[in-house]
C-alpha cells in the first residue's frame, strides 16, 4: 500500500533573480581589480605627462635658449640646457628670499612652481641640498609646501645672506654688475647680490674635476656652469629614475656634458627627486623636464630653494 505522509514542496525560483546577482558579483570582480590595478593605472597615466623623447631647441625668453636632447646610449636620458646671457636686457637672476629674523638657513620649503609664480619669474630651478628630508612613499615626506627647511651652505638673495657659507659646498654667486662665478671656498664676495650653494665642483678653467669612480651612478642631475667671463651662464638638467624615458648621467657624464658647452666652471647642485625646470608661458607655469618625487613621475618636490630668472619675451612673441 502507498504510504501518503509529508512531501516537500518546491518552490520554482525566480529566474528574474539571477541577472541581478550575477551583476552584483561582475561589479565586485571589477571594482576589486580596478583597485588592484588602481596605481599601475596611476603611474601610466603621470608618464603620459612627460615631455616627449625628441630633441628640440628654442628661444625661451630674450637671452634665454633653451634645448632638450633625448639620447639613447649609453642608456635612455633626457638632457634640458637653458643657455643664459647675463647681458641681455631684462635678465636677472634671484635666489628664494630667507625669512627675516629667523635661523641661519631657514626657508619655507616650496616646489619649483611654486617659487616662479611667487616671484612672478620667467624661468626656475631648484637649487641648494637642504635638511631635514625624508622621503618613505607618496603620502609620507618631509619638506611639504610650506614646512620649515634649511639650506646648506651659502644662500644670498637681493644681496642679504641668510645661510651660513661652508667650505665643503662650493656657490655660484652673481655680482650687482650680473656676472657670475662659482667659488670653491665656499662664500661669494661682498658685492654679491644673490648665491646659492651646490656642492662638488665639476670643471675649473675649463678642465674636468670630475672623474670617473666606482659610485658614481647615473641619475637626476642639476649644475650651473659659467663661461670664462661670467656673461654667460648654462643651466643643466637631467632627468632619471625612469626606466627606458631617462636613467640619468654619472657625474663624469655630466662633466663631459658641461664641457661640450664650453663652460670654464661648473657646480653639481641638487639632484634627484629634487630636479625640476619650470617656466613661465601664457596659459601658466610649465615644467619642461621630468621630476620623480616620491617615485611618481612629474610630481614637484618642495625644496629650500630655487634659481630663477626674470626676462623679457623674444622678438618674436
Amino acid at each position: 500500500m502507498k504510504k501518503h505522509g509529508h512531501q516537500k514542496t518546491f518552490q520554482p525560483v525566480n529566474s528574474s533573480l539571477f541577472p541581478a546577482i550575477y551583476i552584483r558579483r561582475f561589479l565586485i570582480a571589477v571594482g576589486f581589480n580596478l583597485l588592484l590595478l588602481s596605481p599601475l593605472l596611476f603611474y601610466s597615466w603621470r608618464c603620459l605627462l612627460r615631455p616627449p623623447r625628441t630633441n628640440q631647441q628654442q628661444a625661451l625668453f630674450n637671452g634665454i635658449v633653451y634645448q632638450r636632447r633625448a639620447l639613447s646610449a649609453p642608456r635612455p636620458v633626457m638632457i634640458h640646457i637653458l643657455t643664459v646671457d647675463l647681458t641681455a636686457p631684462g635678465v636677472k637672476a634671484l635666489v628664494t628670499p630667507g625669512i627675516p629674523n629667523q635661523s641661519q638657513g631657514i626657508t619655507k620649503a616650496k616646489t619649483t612652481s611654486e617659487f616662479l609664480s611667487e616671484f612672478k619669474l620667467q624661468l626656475a630651478i631648484n637649487a641648494s641640498y637642504f635638511h631635514p628630508f625624508r622621503e618613505n612613499n607618496p603620502w609620507d615626506y618631509y619638506p611639504h609646501s610650506g614646512d620649515t627647511s634649511y639650506a646648506l651652505g651659502d644662500a644670498i638673495s637681493n644681496g642679504s645672506r641668510y645661510a651660513t657659507p661652508q667650505k665643503r659646498w662650493a656657490v655660484v654667486c652673481i655680482s650687482q654688475r650680473n656676472i657670475a662665478q662659482i667659488v670653491a671656498s665656499g662664500k661669494c664676495p661682498a658685492d654679491t647680490v644673490q648665491g646659492v650653494a651646490g656642492q662638488q665642483i665639476l670643471v675649473v678653467n675649463g678642465q674636468p674635476v670630475i672623474s670617473q669612480s666606482f659610485d658614481d651612478k647615473p641619475y637626476p642631475r642639476v649644475a650651473v656652469a659659467v663661461n670664462r667671463d661670467g656673461k654667460k651662464l648654462w643651466l643643466i638638467i637631467v632627468d632619471g629614475k625612469q626606466k627606458l624615458y631617462s636613467e640619468g648621467l654619472t657625474l663624469a657624464e655630466l662633466t663631459k656634458t658641461v664641457l661640450e658647452l664650453g663652460a670654464d666652471a661648473a657646480l653639481n647642485m641638487d639632484g634627484g627627486g629634487s630636479t625640476t625646470l619650470a617656466i613661465a608661458t601664457s596659459n601658466g607655469v610649465k615644467v619642461l623636464n621630468a621630476p620623480i618625487h616620491t617615485n611618481v613621475p612629474m610630481r614637484e618636490r618642495p625644496v629650500a630653494n630655487h634659481l630663477g630668472f626674470f626676462a623679457t619675451p623674444t622678438t618674436n612673441d
